[in-house]
């Protein structure tokens, strides 16, 4: 969850032309290539990000308590459109997947889920998040973590889902540890935050795993 590709998408610079561009696409048959599908839960709503909601995502996740632990993100709304402009390519481009997080009731996005192909095909994938702190403890995290997860195994055709959240991040680790995912170890100075390299969880869930205990207990797990 701590690497997010905020200073990559700042190369962008047509962002209109680069969404278009990208809803465009008709170069392959899957369809989340050519626009992410609308996933509703209990409590929230993931869908495509859309340059409106850059404000929202900047007020949000630019907050210390919030961007401690995650790459640095953009410091200015166009910063933010930068880039939402370069998940609508990375996705076209099959990539990368990048939902907002709306809460029901509301019409801007809270946070971002991402998933990224960690070899072609993502039959191993990252996946990450991040949630403006007004929400956490809410229950948005396990509702749109469930969403995210059942995409990734059921759309994507994912294997492995992996996720690294900074050891000194205990509520991170333990929103990962509450939805089932195994940790397999930690991997050292692996995250370069503020100059300081820090050491990470790895998190996995195997879609067998994930299949047995959604078919066990229903549609929720805990």
């Amino acid at each position: 969850m701590e690497k997010m590709p905020f200073q990559v998408a700042q190369s962008v610079t047509d962002l209109e032309a680069v969404i278009a561009a990208a809803r465009a696409a008709v170069t392959t048959t899957s369809d989340w290539r050519k626009a992410l599908p609308v996933l509703t839960g209990s409590m929230v709503t993931l869908r495509e990000l859309r340059l409106s909601d850059a404000p929202a995502l900047l007020a949000m996740l630019s907050t210390e308590e919030v961007s401690r632990f995650i790459s640095p993100p953009p410091t200015t709304v166009e910063g933010f459109e930068r880039f939402i402009a370069w998940t609508h390519r990375e996705r076209a481009a099959g990539n990368y997947v990048c939902f907002a997080v709306v809460p029901h009731g509301m019409d801007s996005a809270i946070g971002i889920f991402q998933v990224r192909q960690l070899e072609p095909g993502f039959a191993t994938a990252e996946w990450g998040f991040a949630l403006g702190s007004a929400f956490w403890g809410s229950g948005v995290f396990t509702d749109g973590a469930k969403l995210v997860i059942d995409f990734a195994f059921d759309t994507v055709k994912t294997h492995r889902l992996e996720a690294r959240a900074a050891v000194a991040n205990g509520r991170g680790n333990g929103a990962l540890r509450k939805i089932g995912a195994v940790q397999e170890g930690v991997l050292r100075k692996s995250f370069l935050r503020n100059g300081e390299y820090l050491d990470q969880t790895l998190w996995t869930i195997l879609d067998e795993d994930w299949r047995t205990a959604r078919s066990v207990r229903g549609v929720q797990v805990h």
